[in-house]
């Protein structure tokens, strides 16, 4: 039997993870305010850097592959912060797909397995897209 033993401190990343993107989905509800989307974003860093460690977190971050994804967020994060959201938001957007393009495949799978969105991801025509889109990269 395995045994999935978490740390506390994997723990509190994952919370604070959750809790960035609860503050960015909310400041995106709320008409972009910047107050909420600055601070899911920075909930939703450290959560990440807790998670994984801050030297894993550095070497994603900085890989060769993920420059351009790592550059638009977080030029996104300073728009967001000095007062222009939306165009910060747009460039999120952009750089969070270019830097997690590599787990959609992971994320799919754990998705089939929740009940309800499980029987959506099973339906042929999403079945199929993700099977064809399988471990590919987004093209930047």
């Amino acid at each position: 039997m395995v045994s999935f033993e978490m740390s506390d401190r994997k723990k509190i990343g994952l919370g604070l993870t959750g809790f960035g993107v609860f503050f960015s989905f909310m400041g995106i509800v709320f008409f972009f305010d910047k107050g909420l989307l600055a601070m899911g974003n920075i909930l939703f860093i450290s959560g990440v850097t807790l998670t994984i460690g801050l030297k894993s977190t550095m070497q994603f971050f900085l890989k060769r592959q993920n420059f351009k994804g790592t550059v638009s967020f977080f030029v996104g994060f300073f728009f967001v912060v000095i007062g222009w959201p939306i165009l910060g938001m747009i460039l999120e957007a952009y750089g969070f797909i270019v830097l997690f393009s590599g787990f959609w495949p992971t994320l799919a799978v754990f998705i089939q397995r929740i009940p309800i969105l499980g029987w959506l991801f099973q339906q042929p025509f999403i079945r199929t897209w993700l099977d064809r889109n399988q471990g590919k990269r987004v093209p930047v």
